[in-house]
């Protein structure tokens, strides 16, 4: 497929969305059944989404027993929704049967005080009622989340709980035709974000600003469900990457980059910087920088095929120690990173050379993933890149096509870039 258009139309196949639900269920229940799991209790806003395909709004994420989902042998997914918000679900999702729609127990990280026991018991009650219905009572249940107030109840119920986070991350790992082009819509956005903050950026404006501005571009956008952060760095903020954004003014001169740090459409989600300079052209140090960085990149795309590992590609980039002089690889923390995008901002494969080189994952086709590389003056100003790519059996498809070969230079009087200096500056 390609970047065809966002919503579903007669005469063209897009999305084939029961295909990708029924393709993620499948996935899911084939990962806990390769663990020896008899079930999967789902906590996490993305597992929860990727078995049931349904909306878990900002306000509900991780609050333990606000929703949850439980995944058991080949039986349909049940959702345990908020208090009658499953009335909604019902109308709104038939591909989970009516009769699998219960009402959640709740203690909301113990904010419920002492009452926080006696509803963790109920909850505990209600999945081993649906392990007996569905004939998994006794076997193996992997819980992606576990609560201080789980755990001992867990062990008085005699159930026997294990991980069941790696087995949803190896499930979401792998992607299907349909996500790929939900993937290709997102990397589309974040083209049109990254050309409407070229256009938009100037000196006077402050960080805050320009993302507010680029906050309400992409609500705009038709099937957009969150922006979780849209990262506006500029001069000294720049190196090391402060990752945020403050009140701080743009002036001329500055370098600035923008991270659209999970801007999410339809439950995927981006992650994709590039770099600007307001008001003149880049030094030769810079630009120097800027190539280093950017052929770190590139040599780690180029190293990405189905087959390898993740420490091949975490072996072009050189050392935290050889680069910025730190001791360790963690004191380089996502200088030099790579990460799976898909429902979770945070998808297999994670690549760094903190562990890749020691613990390296194989490269599937069809996974998706993002690579970026960073350098920079301390305090001074810096630059940071991104890709976001899809893998196919023989080739890597780049989804986010924003001009990256140097830095965009943003010219707020034309020519002005182009001015001499006076001496002295």
């Amino acid at each position: 497929m390609a970047n065809v258009g966002m919503v579903g139309l007669d005469w063209q196949e897009r999305i084939n969305w029961d295909r990708l639900r029924k393709y993620r269920l499948e996935r899911a229940r084939a990962s806990m059944k390769a663990h020896g799991l008899g079930a999967m209790l789902l906590m996490y806003d993305e597992n929860v989404r990727y078995v049931t395909s349904t909306l878990t709004p900002g306000w509900n994420r991780l609050k333990p027993g606000l929703r949850y989902a439980l995944l058991c042998g080949d039986d349909a997914p049940v959702l345990f929704e908020q208090g009658d918000i499953g009335v909604h679900i019902a109308k709104h999702s038939p591909w989970i049967p009516k009769e699998n729609i219960r009402y959640s127990y709740a203690w909301i990280k113990g904010a419920a005080g002492p009452a926080s026991l006696s509803q963790v018991t109920k909850f505990t009650n209600a999945i081993k009622k649906e392990m007996k219905k569905s004939g998994v009572d006794g076997q193996k249940l992997g819980v992606d989340f576990i609560d201080i107030n789980m755990i001992q109840i867990f062990k008085d119920a005699k159930i026997e709980w294990t991980d069941g986070m790696t087995p949803m991350m190896e499930a979401r790992a792998v992607k299907n035709q349909d996500e790929h082009e939900c993937m290709r819509q997102v990397g589309a956005i974040g083209d049109a974000a990254h050309w409407e903050f070229m256009k938009f950026l100037k000196p006077g404006l402050t960080e805050n600003q320009l993302t507010a501005h680029i906050m309400q571009f992409l609500y705009n956008i038709p099937g957009m469900e969150d922006v979780e952060d849209v990262i506006v760095s500029s001069g000294l903020n720049t190196w090391p990457n402060w990752r945020n954004f403050s009140d701080r003014i743009i002036k001329p001169g500055d370098m600035v980059f923008m991270d659209l740090a999970a801007l999410t459409w339809n439950g995927y989600k981006s992650c994709y910087y590039r770099t600007y300079m307001v008001g003149r052209e880049p030094n030769q140090e810079q630009k120097d920088v800027y190539a280093l960085a950017l052929g770190w990149l590139y040599d780690s795309i180029k190293a990405v095929k189905v087959g390898t590992t993740t420490r091949e590609i975490a072996m072009k980039w050189p050392s935290a120690k050889e680069t910025w002089g730190y001791e360790e690889e963690d004191q380089a923390a996502a200088n030099l990173w790579g990460h799976g995008l898909g429902l979770a901002q945070y998808d297999q494969p994670v690549i760094s050379r903190i562990w890749s080189l020691d613990h390296p994952i194989e490269i599937k086709e069809g996974m998706v993933f993002a690579l970026e590389t960073q350098h920079g003056k301390v305090h001074q100003w810096g630059v940071r890149i991104e890709e976001m790519l899809i893998v196919h059996k023989d080739s890597i498809e780049i989804v986010s096509n924003f001009p990256v070969e140097q830095i965009t230079v943003v010219d707020p009087m034309p020519g002005y870039c182009n001015f001499g200096k006076l001496p002295g500056r």
